[in-house]
């Protein structure tokens, strides 16, 4: 969910306006699954490709009242970064193909869970492929998501593929987004560029053979949820890899627990979905985990500023 690549303040301080940016993102994509919900009655797959279609133009304008325009041509003319913008692309529309289906189909919980576990995936990945070194506290943290990830298992005779799948998707995304040599505006416009083309196509192949949801005889009412695909994929997207440029590490590390933590209360409380034991362990063990991580992270980003000298020195 979160703009993986966004670079810290030169002070390495929170600024109010990156907060309120951030805050802003993480509230909407909060809300997200009502949304979802209200287009249920689509495929998955129309749902995303229309999230692609409406991304390009409201991705555009930005960058154009940015100035960043001329950062897209330079990427577009390079094959290395168009071979990684692709693999980050396809990426990003699995994770958004599985979770438009899981809210559409009443397994926001799991969706929340996936979204839980993803920052302890991605130290896992760090340590797994770029021989990062996790210290004890994160250690026992990702045991403890992953005993909880294996009582959902138990529970249900097989994989949480939802919740996996989800963390799997971003996890990589975010990992292979790192070395993706754009900012994040134009990287987010570059990947929605590129998936254009295969979505666009598939669009009109609905239309034409009347299984889409947009022309034709279309209920008014699909057409602007269809159009506003765009505003709800593009706008938090862009918000957050503004405010996070402005916030410290530590912060949007804790900060990034805010969409999930609505995702799991509106499930339970609003769309009603089962919660019995196995989940409330899972997720227990999910809510343990993370309060040692961001524990120890809290403690290390203390334990670095202590350690800067101060002007007077």
């Amino acid at each position: 969910m979160a703009e993986p690549n966004a670079n810290l303040p030169a002070e390495n301080v929170d600024s109010p306006k990156g907060f309120a940016f951030a805050l802003a993102a993480y509230l909407l994509w909060g809300f997200l699954p009502f949304f979802m919900k209200a287009v249920s009655h689509i495929p998955a797959a129309e749902v995303v490709a229309h999230r692609i279609v409406w991304s390009v133009p409201l991705a555009g304008l930005v960058l154009v009242w940015l100035g960043r325009t001329q950062d897209v041509k330079v990427a577009l003319r390079s094959p290395r970064v168009l071979m990684m913008a692709t693999i980050t692309a396809a990426l990003i529309t699995v994770n958004w193909g599985i979770y438009v289906w899981a809210i559409g189909v009443g397994r926001a919980i799991e969706t929340a869970l996936g979204y839980y576990i993803n920052p302890l995936f991605s130290i896992f990945l760090g340590a797994l492929l770029l021989k990062e070194r996790p210290n004890p506290a994160q250690m026992v943290a990702i045991g403890l998501a992953a005993l909880a990830v294996g009582v959902l298992a138990f529970d249900a005779g097989g994989v949480p593929w939802v919740s996996i799948g989800l963390c799997f998707s971003w996890g990589f995304y975010a990992f292979f987004r790192k070395t993706l040599p754009v900012g994040p505006n134009q990287g987010f416009f570059l990947e929605v560029l590129l998936l254009s083309i295969p979505a666009a196509g598939y669009v009109i192949w609905l239309e034409a053979t009347g299984q889409g949801h947009f022309l034709g005889d279309a209920n008014m009412t699909d057409v602007l949820l269809l159009l506003a695909c765009g505003i709800v994929t593009a706008v938090p997207l862009m918000i957050y890899a503004n405010g996070a440029k402005l916030l410290r590490l530590s912060t949007i590390g804790i900060m990034q627990y805010i969409a999930p933590t609505m995702i799991f209360l509106i499930a339970v409380f609003v769309f009603h979905e089962p919660f019995g034991t196995a989940k409330l362990v899972a997720f227990a063990l999910i809510w343990a985990a993370l309060f040692i991580y961001s524990g120890a992270m809290l403690a290390e980003s203390r334990a670095r500023r202590a350690a800067q000298p101060t002007p007077a020195e």
